[in-house]
């Protein structure tokens, strides 16, 4: 939708690298929803602190592989689609 509209994605996002996908697509947010909630029923505040770490580092490794330092380097040239 261009500049004209924000995108947000939220829903089955699970790994670091979903949401890089959205982020290069054009999203300008990405919603973690149910992401925290096992981790939360599982190990309370210490289990979200440690999913949210993970999710860190899975963002951080998928922007050094694709050689971005910044999110706003993020589009979809970044994107490899297969047919």
């Amino acid at each position: 939708v261009g500049d004209r509209i924000a995108v947000m994605m939220d829903g089955g996002v699970q790994r670091g690298t979903h949401v890089l996908k959205a982020l290069s697509l054009g999203a300008k947010a990405v919603g973690l929803g149910r992401y925290y909630l096992f981790p939360l029923a599982a190990a309370g505040q210490a289990g979200v602190e440690r999913a949210l770490e993970l999710m860190h580092i899975e963002i951080e490794r998928g922007m050094k592989l694709m050689g971005c330092t910044s999110v706003n380097e993020l589009t979809r040239r970044n994107l490899r689609f297969r047919l």
